[in-house]
C-alpha cells in the first residue's frame, strides 16, 4: 500500500507546499486546528482500508480545538517550541496526532505502552505502513522506572494520559528532565463521592443517582452536584477512583482537582504557561460522563535550564 495513489496523496497533501513555504514552525494554532480538521478525512479513509484492526474510538485530532482556546500570545505558534527536533506524542492511541504533524514536516515519535494501548499499538503500526511514514514507534511502560526514547525533546504531547498512570508524580518528574515543553490534558474533578460501605444508604442513593444521570446526553453540564458528594475544588488533592468506577476501565486512577494538578506540575519542575478547563466546569466529578471536566496546560520545564 505504500506506493498506492491514496498513500501518495496522504504523504503529499495539497497544503504541503504551503507548509514548506510559510514554515510549519510559525503556524498559529488556529491554522493547525484547521489543517487537523481536514486531515481527519484522510486518516478516516485510510483506516477504512485497513482490515483486522480495532481502532481507538475517540477523535484525538479534536484536541486541537481545545488547544486553540488554551494557547495565548507567542505560545500560539506551538510548533516553534519543538526547536527543530523531534516531537513526541506520549500516550498516542493510534498515532493520529503524530501522523498529522508529520504531514507538516515534523519528525515524530509515538510513545505508548502496548499492553495498555487500545489495540496493542497495532493501529499505529498499520497506519505507519499505510502512510509510508518515518514516524518512530516506541513501546514504553510509563508505570515503570522509564525514560523517553531520546535525551531531549523541545515539545511533548501528553494528552489524556495522566489519570491512567499509577505514579503521575514520577512520570511528570521524568518528563521534565527530557522535555523543554509539554502540552498536557487530563480529567479533573470538583466534587467526589465519599467512600462508604456498599450497603450504606448514602452509597445506595449515590448509585441510583449515578445511573439516572447516565441517561443524560454526554456533555450536558449538571450545575448542582448529586446528593452526598463532597466539594474538593479549591484543595490541592486527587481522588483515587475505584477499579471499575470510571468508564468501567481499571486503568483509571488519579483525578486531580485543578489546584492539585497545578501544584503537582510545579513540584515536578514545571512552570505553567497557559492553563484552561473545558467540559463540565460547574460541578465535575471523577467518574460520570455528564461530570467530565478536562484541564489543559502548556508548561515549560525548569529542569532543562
Amino acid at each position: 500500500m505504500a506506493n498506492s495513489p491514496t498513500t501518495m496523496a496522504i504523504m503529499n497533501p495539497p497544503h504541503a507546499a504551503a507548509a514548506t513555504t510559510t514554515g510549519w514552525r510559525d503556524m498559529d494554532i488556529g491554522e493547525l486546528r484547521r489543517r487537523a480538521t481536514a486531515f481527519r478525512r484522510t486518516i478516516a479513509e485510510t483506516k477504512r482500508g485497513i482490515d483486522g484492526v480495532k481502532f481507538y474510538p475517540y477523535d484525538t485530532l479534536a484536541n486541537f480545538e481545545a488547544l486553540d482556546k488554551l494557547l495565548t500570545g507567542e505560545h500560539r505558534r506551538l510548533l516553534r517550541l519543538a526547536e527543530g527536533g523531534a516531537v513526541a506524542d506520549v500516550g498516542a492511541a493510534d498515532g493520529d496526532l503524530a501522523f498529522f504533524l508529520e504531514t507538516l514536516g515534523c519528525q515524530v515519535h509515538i510513545v505508548d505502552n502496548g499492553p495498555t494501548n487500545f489495540n496493542n499499538l497495532a493501529a499505529a503500526r498499520a497506519l505507519k505502513k499505510a502512510f509510508g511514514s518515518s514516524a518512530q514507534i516506541h513501546e514504553v511502560d510509563l508505570d515503570s522506572q522509564f525514560s523517553l526514547p531520546q535525551a531531549e525533546y523541545g515539545l511533548v504531547f501528553f494528552l489524556g494520559l495522566l489519570y491512567h498512570l499509577k505514579n503521575p508524580f514520577y512520570a511528570l518528574e521524568t518528563l521534565a528532565r527530557s522535555a523543554r515543553h509539554v502540552v498536557l490534558s487530563t480529567r479533573i474533578a470538583q466534587y467526589a463521592p465519599p467512600a462508604r460501605p456498599s450497603d450504606d444508604p448514602g452509597a445506595r442513593l449515590w448509585r441510583l443517582v449515578s445511573r439516572a444521570l447516565r441517561l443524560l446526553p454526554s456533555g450536558v453540564p449538571v450545575p448542582v452536584p448529586p446528593i452526598g458528594m463532597t466539594r474538593i475544588a479549591g484543595l490541592p488533592v486527587a481522588y483515587l477512583v475505584d477499579e471499575r468506577e470510571c468508564n468501567d476501565d481499571p486503568t483509571n486512577y488519579w483525578m486531580f482537582t485543578a489546584e492539585g494538578l497545578q501544584r503537582l506540575l510545579r513540584r515536578c519542575g514545571w512552570e505553567i504557561l497557559d492553563f484552561a478547563t473545558t467540559g463540565n466546569t460547574l460541578a465535575s466529578d471523577p467518574a460520570s460522563k455528564h461530570g467530565d471536566e478536562r484541564a489543559w496546560c502548556l508548561a515549560r520545564s525548569r529542569r532543562r535550564g
